[in-house]
């Protein structure tokens, strides 16, 4: 909020990964590696993608990437317009105009995760058993 973007916004690093320069996050180039996962399984591709996998070429080892919390996938989004709720020109492939988990549990109900829609930029919450798509992130360096 209330920070002006950069230009660019993002930058592809040409090892499977891509920059966010307003956050400092580096996220998986490929927005839909694992395709659609529980929010437990979810959670486990994140925790072990590694270089090698999702078109990673960046050395990363198990244990470097995680599922995104509910507001850094929430500052990927651009509500000025829809399908996608992306900023234009971004660098990422396989985007799905669908659900993606957040790795953060809704605090009342424990059996349920927040996710984000980025055909319409919403954000909810539904049962962790429910297939959603899985987008890891890890911090820049």
């Amino acid at each position: 909020k209330g920070v002006i973007w950069p230009n660019p916004r993002f930058t592809d690093n040409s090892d499977g990964t891509v920059k966010d320069n307003l956050t400092g996050l580096i996220w998986l180039k490929h927005a839909s590696c694992f395709d659609q996962r529980t929010w437990e399984e979810a959670l486990a591709d994140c925790n072990g993608l590694s270089a090698g996998w999702c078109g990673l070429t960046d050395g990363s080892n198990p244990g470097d990437w995680r599922l995104p919390n509910r507001f850094e996938l929430e500052s990927l989004l651009d509500l000025q317009g829809y399908f996608p709720a992306l900023p234009s020109g971004y660098p990422f492939t396989n985007v799905q105009f669908d659900d993606y988990w957040s790795s953060t549990t809704y605090a009342s109900t424990p059996y349920y995760a927040w996710f984000v829609n980025l055909y319409y930029g919403i954000v909810g919450m539904n049962y962790k058993s429910f297939n959603y798509y899985v987008w890891p992130v890890r911090r820049g360096h």
